[in-house]
């Protein structure tokens, strides 16, 4: 099986059409923390993917997507992402099928 690793997603998107399509490749490939905040654990390929997809969807000249890489999904990235207010339940590495 191929490393994966996890990463967070941010998208500010100015079209609500464009909004609702980015968002549903983001559900596609991630679990989402809040409405335009995902993370994805994804091997190199799929994160290839990934990217194509957000950008068939974007206006790249106004629309903005970040892709911050956290590390290995069963490193470093479980434990750097730390929330405030009502807790979110971060999947576990290797839980593959809710992507």
């Amino acid at each position: 099986m191929a490393a994966r690793t996890r990463y967070l997603l941010t998208y500010d998107i100015r079209e609500a059409r464009r909004l609702r399509r980015v968002h549903q490749v983001a559900l596609d490939h991630g679990y989402p923390l809040q409405y335009s905040v995902f993370i994805c654990d994804l091997t190199a390929q799929e994160l290839i993917r990934l990217r194509s997809a957000l950008e068939g969807e974007m206006h790249l000249g106004i629309d903005s997507v970040s892709v911050f890489d956290l590390g290995p999904a069963d490193g470093r990235g479980i434990t750097c992402v730390e929330h405030l207010g009502p807790q979110r339940t971060m999947p576990e590495p290797g839980r593959e099928e809710i992507w």
